[in-house]
């Protein structure tokens, strides 16, 4: 870990060039999802998620997409109006539901993934794979830094 007394500055500080980097790659995959599909990045995000691993909770839903409540029910809400998702009974939990593709949410989904797989080749073509998998591989484990950082942080707030 690489500890500086020197000021901040934003273009060499890891938070904000990871983020600046996820918003530029995010806006320009949601380009041709918001302008083809008519959908919006969480709502993607949704759907993205629910044709990996179906049938899910909201909760499950905002945890792996790291979306917050509000979000995710926004996004749900739309989904559900224009008939991509589909809302099911949870037997674990008789006040929670659970969110599936509907069959048009399934061709949708068909539709845009393949189009996602081509902007990432695009976004990686200048990388060899060995600095993809390194890439990947850190990215997994700042996450989890993250959110292990997150998770005690948390735990002392609740005994504060």
């Amino acid at each position: 870990m690489r500890h500086s007394r020197k000021p901040l500055r934003l273009d060499d500080y890891l938070p904000y060039r990871l983020s600046v980097a996820a918003n530029a790659v995010s806006r320009l995959v949601a380009r041709a999802y918001e302008h083809r599909f008519g959908l919006s990045v969480p709502q993607w995000r949704l759907m993205a998620v629910l044709g990996e691993a179906a049938p899910l909770t909201p909760q499950k839903l905002g945890a792996r997409t790291v979306m917050d409540k509000v979000t995710v029910m926004r996004a749900a809400r739309v989904l559900l109006q224009r008939k991509l998702v589909r809302r099911l009974p949870n037997a674990l939990d008789g006040r929670s539901h659970r969110l599936v593709l509907t069959a048009a949410g399934r061709r949708m989904y068909a539709q845009i993934a393949p189009l996602a797989l081509a902007y990432e080749a695009r976004l990686v073509e200048g990388l060899g794979h060995t600095e993809v998998a390194q890439l990947e591989k850190c990215l997994r484990r700042l996450q989890g830094a993250a959110s292990d950082l997150t998770d005690r942080a948390e735990r002392r707030d609740q005994l504060d």
